[in-house]
């Protein structure tokens, strides 16, 4: 099923006197593939600025915006138009090496998976590793697919959902401890847990669709957490089916909702926008970030 959807990504930084800026990294424009082609782009940039196009070591889209002069606000305005396809996760099939826990990549997938397996953030008291074997089955091999699912279930059922708007993710034993986290902590702890089980993955960046924030719905289970913002989510990669999309804060698999921008084997390595500005401490007043996405054609 072909879908075009409109994205709009709306920043505004507010200070109460004129500042200055330095470079600013944004990573708005979704990623292209063979089930996502971007079919058109915007970038409006107030006060006026240089702006530049390119691609980080992860081939994500980046541009490197240079405002001109001071201003008592930054405005940065992305549009996007794409065409989604969907494919039914039930054509994913896994290779039979890989349909069951453990197994081993090839040489060849573990020379390219090297930083997506290997574990980033603490647990020196084993907490996570013991938290990760509460998926697995002891009276029956473990299904690949299974438990990721039931992982992916689990987090954002256990778990409370918390949106932040400040910078930074929490660690995965932050967030069991807190037993709360936004969307890129829920990523990071089922990344963490994942690689400890022998899965190689990567967080991702990115937007979801909602129907309620674009038609209005009322139903039951119409709303998703996330909308309205930059959302993240994880890719777990398995032999036969690829990078496979895993969303523990709406228990979501597979592209469906999902419009990535942009992946990395961290998430500080994959802010949406960072930058700086220089002034008075006290004149920054706050920042506004928006994003619509509204369902075109189907």
């Amino acid at each position: 099923m072909h879908i075009r959807y409109d994205i709009t990504h709306t920043t505004i930084y507010r200070y109460n006197a004129p500042v200055s800026f330095g470079l600013h990294r944004v990573m708005f424009r979704p990623r292209d593939s063979h089930d996502l082609r971007v079919l058109a782009t915007d970038l409006q940039v107030s006060p006026d600025a240089y702006v530049r196009m390119i691609q980080d070591p992860h081939s994500n889209s980046v541009a490197l915006v240079q405002p001109m002069g001071e201003a008592t606000e930054l405005r940065i305005v992305c549009a996007f138009t794409i065409e989604h396809v969907q494919a039914p996760l039930d054509e994913l099939a896994l290779e039979p090496a890989a349909e069951f826990l453990p197994f081993a990549y090839s040489v060849q997938e573990r020379l390219d998976l090297e930083h997506y397996l290997r574990p980033h953030h603490d647990d020196s008291e084993g907490t996570l590793i013991r938290w990760a074997h509460q998926f697995l089955k002891t009276d029956k091999p473990n299904s690949t697919r299974e438990v990721l699912t039931r992982m992916n279930a689990h987090i954002g059922q256990s778990l409370t959902y918390a949106a932040r708007d400040e910078e930074g993710t929490q660690t995965p034993l932050q967030t069991l401890a807190l037993g709360s986290g936004s969307c890129r902590d829920y990523a990071l702890l089922m990344m963490e847990a994942a690689r400890r089980l022998g899965v190689a993955t990567r967080f991702v960046t990115g937007y979801i669709y909602d129907a309620a924030l674009d038609t209005g719905s009322t139903e039951p289970g119409a709303a998703v957490s996330g909308a309205g913002s930059t959302h993240a989510w994880l890719h777990a990669y398995l032999p036969g089916a690829g990078w496979v999309a895993f969303d523990p804060t709406n228990n979501l698999m597979g592209s469906g909702q999902l419009i990535r921008v942009g992946v990395a084997r961290d998430p500080s390595q994959a802010a949406p926008i960072s930058g700086s500005w220089y002034g008075k401490a006290e004149a920054y007043e706050g920042l506004e970030a928006t994003v619509q996405v509204r369902r075109t054609v189907s």
